[in-house]
């Protein structure tokens, strides 16, 4: 979502989150939250949820009590209404308000605060998150800014469905907040770049697993070309192209100049780029699999492959967080 901040989105916002007067079904307080002066909510129940900054129109699918660090506290599942599932989280109650016409109009109010940095005036959302649905390949020449905004453009049969991790969510997030609110960029080339990251989880999985399958490595052959083909086309903002021009010359390749900040953002677009292909029930099960095992080797990996500050257009420092040292997944 245009400025999402949690899974995505932070468990904590820098907005205090008061809901109307708690109670359960019998008409009792709800202990687990009366004394934070925050509601209780049910299945079904049409909300508004903070994501980051906005507040976004939602529906409760699931209440659970669930275990956060030592404690089991009540937790609702939702849905953020007219976005891709892939934005669906586990939220806490401070997050939600009841869907009222006074939390309506501070979602208004919101909206207007954040006009600032949006291109379009007529709509809360920036004119550039406006989803696409041109795939790569297709002979399309247009290009569009990337979006983590992903509305269901394309039936929910042909999606390889895939679910980012809520910490890799995150990093989406301050990725927008970077480069659309504050206007840096990524300092490139990258190190390591999309290529020295694949080659790194190769050798991790020969490392765990005493061989590299051929799908694997069909696979990472197959990422990359996607993602030299898609940069340019759907994975870049608007205030990005002038520096990819800057920097992809001659037969420099995308992924060698590249790195893990880009390459996430391609995999927000991959469930639409790979509808467009004939893939098998059985390979697409596969393929998730190997996909989603990428995704929890950046997300170990996150301090080391992700920037933590980003340059300012004409100069300035981006840092790196990480360490050195690689984690793989081991589960």
């Amino acid at each position: 979502m245009g400025s999402p901040k949690s899974g995505g989105a932070k468990e904590d916002t820098d907005v205090d989150i008061v809901g109307d007067s708690p109670s359960n079904s019998s008409g009792e307080a709800d202990p687990s939250s009366s004394s934070l002066g925050i509601s209780a909510y049910t299945e079904g129940e049409r909300v508004f949820a903070y994501h980051g900054p906005r507040i976004y129109e939602s529906k409760v699918q699931k209440v659970e009590m669930r275990k956060v660090d030592t404690t089991e506290e009540k937790r609702y599942f939702v849905h953020y209404l007219g976005w891709n599932k892939n934005w669906d989280e586990w939220v806490g109650p401070e997050r939600l308000l009841k869907f009222t016409e006074e939390n309506k109009k501070l979602q208004e109010d919101l909206k207007l605060k954040q006009q600032g940095t949006d291109k379009n005036p007529k709509s809360g959302r920036s004119s550039h998150m406006k989803p696409k649905s041109s795939a790569v390949g297709k002979g399309k020449k247009r290009k569009s800014d990337f979006s983590i905004e992903e509305k269901d453009t394309i039936s929910n049969e042909k999606l390889v469905k895939i679910q980012i991790p809520s910490t890799l969510k995150k990093q989406l997030v301050d990725d927008w907040e970077f480069v659309v609110q504050l206007g840096k960029l990524v300092k490139l080339p990258r190190s390591p770049c999309v290529d020295d990251i694949m080659k790194r989880y190769l050798d991790y999985k020969l490392k765990k697993e005493g061989m590299i399958g051929e799908s694997v490595g069909e696979i990472l052959k197959g990422l990359r070309c996607y993602f030299d083909k898609a940069l340019p086309v759907m994975l870049l903002y608007k205030m990005e192209r002038q520096q990819y021009q800057e920097a992809i010359k001659d037969d420099v390749s995308p992924s060698s100049v590249y790195g893990a900040e880009h390459l996430l953002r391609l995999f927000v677009k991959l469930p639409e780029l790979l509808s467009y292909a004939n893939i098998e029930e059985e390979a697409s099960t596969r393929l998730h699999t190997k996909l989603i095992d990428l995704l929890k080797f950046l997300q170990k990996n996150q301090s080391t492959f992700f920037l933590s500050a980003y340059d300012n257009p004409k100069g300035g420092v981006a840092e790196g967080s990480g360490e050195d040292s690689l984690e793989g997944d081991d589960n």
